[in-house]
């Protein structure tokens, strides 16, 4: 069973990836990518990410209120993810 969860953007939406499922969700416009994962801790995200003008600061996502929005159990969905990468295709 795959264990890593692939963080993503294109244009206004983060893409959060894991096994078969994918989560999209409204992120900044401004935002040209992801650089690097700082922290994953059970669907909080610490990650580097580049803006428009703003160049690299660091930002921070919480899973749980969006998995919890979308009625996905985020226990369930969370547990088995060990490690978050950075992928763009």
């Amino acid at each position: 069973m795959q264990s890593e969860a692939i963080l993503s953007n294109d244009r206004q939406f983060t893409s959060f990836s894991f096994n078969d499922q994918t989560i999209r969700f409204v992120t900044s416009s401004k935002l040209e990518r992801y650089t690097r994962i700082v922290e994953w801790d059970h669907g909080y995200i610490v990650v580097m990410a580049v803006y428009n003008g703003l160049g690299e600061v660091e930002e921070y996502i919480d899973l749980v209120p969006i998995l919890e929005n979308l009625y996905i159990e985020p226990d369930a969905f969370l547990d088995p993810i060990q490690k978050v990468r950075i992928a763009y295709d």
